[in-house]
């Protein structure tokens, strides 16, 4: 393995649940980055997709190593991923159907990637988010200053 690639161990903050994590799944960071550059290589492609992510993306490398780190905690609960994906997500112009778009690519790609039971861990993980980031941005886009009343 060359420096430029990412070690299929990865260092984590909870290292014996990920290290169960990546046994009882068979995930590990090169099936992680082979599933999210599949994945986005299928949403450039798109003709729904592909073209809110070409507006926005010009330089595809810096997000998908941030994608990888996204899925990498996310997945494998390594911690990598130290960003903010509702504020990235709320100002989109995008509904419920482009959100069942882009799961139906992820499941197809999860499915294509990974073993049967890394596909159903992260597809019931991408399902969980887009569900929380779906309804973080009809909120946004219909009340858009309104203070959540979290009682």
């Amino acid at each position: 393995m060359s420096a430029s690639e990412p070690s299929l161990k990865p260092a984590s903050a909870r290292p014996e649940m990920t290290a169960t994590i990546m046994t009882e799944t068979g995930l590990d960071e090169g099936i992680l980055r082979d599933l999210v550059h599949s994945f986005y290589g299928k949403v450039r492609r798109d003709a729904v997709l592909g073209p809110i992510f070409a507006a926005r993306i010009s330089n595809w490398e810096p997000h998908l190593d941030r994608m990888v780190a996204f899925w990498s905690s996310v997945a494998l609960m390594t911690g990598r991923y130290h960003g903010r994906p509702v504020p990235a997500h709320t100002p989109l112009p995008i509904d419920g159907a482009h959100f069942e778009r882009w799961l139906r690519l992820f499941r197809e790609t999860a499915h294509e990637v990974c073993t049967p039971a890394g596909a159903w861990y992260v597809i019931e993980r991408a399902e969980r988010i887009a569900r929380s980031l779906h309804i973080a941005v009809q909120e946004a886009q219909t009340a858009p200053d309104a203070v959540p009343n979290l009682r």
